[in-house]
C-alpha cells in the first residue's frame, strides 16, 4: 500500500496526491480497486477523485478499465526546470553524439540515490536498453549513474553503497570495489560499465559540468567497448563540454540534484 491518507481531516489535495502517488515504475496501469487500496482510500472516494483526474487529463482509462498516467500530467512534468532547462540545452549535442556513434545515448541527472533519465536517442542498430525517458535506475550499475555517484555528497554515496542490488551477474556489489572505481572516475573524467545493468550492453559516460559542479551526465550504450572506448569517450566529452559551455552562458544555473 502506498500510504493511508483516507483518515478524517485529510485535505482533498492530499487525497489527490495519494491517488497519483500510487503509480510508479512497477505500477504503470492500475484498476480502480488497486488505486484505492494503494492510496488507502475508500473505493467511492477513489472513484470520485479518479474520475476528476481523468476528466482533467491527469489519468487515462484504457479499454481494459485500468488507468494510466495521462498526457496532460506528462506535459506538466516537462515544465519542471530540470527538464526544460538542461534537456533543451543538451538536445542538439545529444543529436550530435548519436550521429557520431549511432548508439543509444542518454542525458541523465541524479535524483537522490537513483539516476533519472531526461532524454534518450536510439536507432534500429542500437543496443536494447531498459532506460526510458522519465525512468529511474540505480546509480551503482549504470554508466551515467556512476559518473553522478562519483561526484555525489558523502552521505549519498554511503546510502547508495548500502544497497548494491545485483542487476546482472556482472554488477559490482562490493562497496570497496565500487568506491575505488568512483575514485578512478573522478581522476579520469569518465565511467564505463560492462553488462552491469543489462546483459549485452556496455556503456561509457561523462559528466556535464556547470562551473565546478557536475549537473548531469551523458552516456553512450554499445554492445562492447573494446577498441572503440577511446573514441566513444572523446565523442561524449565533446558533447558534454558543449552542453557545459551553453549552461555557463545561461543566466540561471540548473537545479541542484535532489538530496
Amino acid at each position: 500500500m502506498a500510504g493511508n491518507t483516507g483518515s478524517p481531516g485529510q485535505s482533498v489535495a492530499s487525497r489527490i496526491l495519494a491517488v497519483l502517488g500510487t503509480f510508479d515504475r512497477s505500477h504503470r496501469a492500475l484498476t480502480l480497486t488497486q488505486i484505492a487500496d494503494r492510496a488507502g482510500l475508500p473505493v467511492p472516494t477513489a472513484h470520485r477523485l479518479v474520475r476528476e483526474l481523468e476528466m482533467w487529463g491527469a489519468l487515462s482509462r484504457r479499454p481494459d478499465n485500468t488507468f494510466v498516467v495521462g498526457r496532460r500530467l506528462w506535459d506538466l512534468g516537462l515544465l519542471a526546470p530540470i527538464q526544460s532547462g538542461i534537456r533543451e540545452i543538451a538536445a542538439p549535442f545529444l543529436q550530435d553524439l548519436y550521429a557520431a556513434t549511432l548508439a543509444t545515448v542518454h542525458l541523465a541527472v541524479r535524483d537522490g540515490t537513483q539516476v533519472l533519465y531526461l532524454d534518450r536517442l536510439s536507432g534500429r542498430a542500437s543496443v536494447p536498453v531498459v532506460s526510458r525517458v522519465g525512468s529511474r535506475l540505480p546509480l551503482h550499475c549504470t554508466g551515467v549513474g556512476k559518473v553522478l555517484l562519483a561526484d555525489a555528497p558523502d552521505d549519498v554515496r554511503r546510502a547508495a553503497m548500502a544497497d548494491l542490488v545485483p542487476m546482472t551477474r556482472h554488477t559490482i556489489v562490493a562497496a570497496g570495489v565500487l568506491d575505488r572505481q568512483l575514485r578512478q572516475i573522478r581522476q579520469q573524467g569518465y565511467a564505463t560499465t560492462v553488462e552491469e545493468m543489462t546483459l549485452g550492453a556496455c556503456s561509457v559516460a561523462v559528466p556535464v559540468r556547470h562551473g565546478d559542479r557536475v549537473v548531469a551526465a551523458l552516456g553512450v550504450v554499445v554492445p562492447t567497448l573494446g577498441r572503440n572506448r577511446p573514441s566513444l569517450v572523446v565523442a561524449a566529452q565533446v558533447a558534454a563540454q558543449g552542453v557545459g559551455r551553453v549552461l555557463q552562458d545561461t543566466a540561471t544555473p540548473p537545479d541542484r540534484p535532489a538530496p
